[in-house]
């Protein structure tokens, strides 16, 4: 009878309750249990297992380049990064909000990593989450247009909670890549958060972008009421290779 339990919980694709049952009757511990202790027991398990998949699938989806966690990101002193700040952060609140997250600093400081712990967070929390390259992203949306996947390609972009750009303003955009980031932004504003990461100051972005009006546009969306993380001190690599004992992050 235990052997068809078994069989129609995996069948049923209850893999949380199956394995849970199928370890509690090898070790002989359902005798311990009442029948509403177990019940409790094999619900809970099955919950469990159904979130750390989702967990798990959301972070795939989410497509990091990098693996990063909050309870890994150092907060040396010359990097002005304020712990608390980002533990607020990393609650994820702002995205409830439809507040968006602007992370700077010079190359190899850890502006990815932070980005990238707290989009992890995010995902944890069951939010959908989006990470991608600036200059990837833009060139990925001028090929939609060619092949005539873009509509498809912006409203995946519309229906994440959280979008997260990194190496924001590496490269000028064109007038293509312009016009794909206002229909971004204008689709999100209010109703999603971003982050983005730059090696440029907020004060130098007008200039990256182009175009005086859209500019001004795209700004005013991004920047007014942002969080804001700038990131000070030598690179986190450089640092990594001169200490290969320590991590930073």
């Amino acid at each position: 009878m235990n052997n068809d339990t078994l069989e129609k919980l995996r069948k049923l694709k209850f893999y949380g309750m199956f394995h849970a049952f199928k370890t509690s009757l090898e070790s002989g511990k359902t005798n311990d249990y009442t029948a509403d202790e177990l019940l409790g027991y094999l619900v809970d398990a099955e919950w469990d297992d159904r979130n750390n998949r989702r967990v798990e699938r959301q972070i795939y989806q989410a497509r990091f380049r990098y693996k990063a966690v909050v309870e890994n990101i150092h907060y040396h002193a010359d990097r002005s990064l304020d712990r608390n700040q980002v533990m607020r952060l990393a609650d994820c609140s702002f995205i409830t909000r439809n507040e968006n997250l602007l992370i700077t600093g010079s190359t190899g400081i850890g502006k990815s990593y932070v980005a990238t712990a707290i989009g992890h967070q995010a995902c944890i929390q069951g939010y959908r989450v989006l990470y991608a390259s600036t200059p990837k992203l833009f060139a990925r949306l001028k090929m939609a247009k060619a092949d005539g996947s873009y509509i498809k390609e912006i409203a995946k972009i519309e229906r994440q909670h959280l979008l997260v750009l990194d190496d924001f303003g590496i490269q000028p955009f064109d007038a293509q890549s312009r016009a794909a980031l206002m229909e971004i932004i204008e689709d999100r504003h209010g109703k999603t958060s971003l982050i983005i990461t730059s090696q440029l100051p907020v004060s130098k972005w007008h200039e990256v972008i182009g175009e005086k009006t859209i500019a001004d546009a795209i700004l005013d969306r991004i920047v007014h009421d942002a969080h804001r993380i700038e990131l000070r001190g030598e690179s986190m690599r450089r640092k990594k290779k001169i200490e290969p004992e320590n991590s930073y992050q």
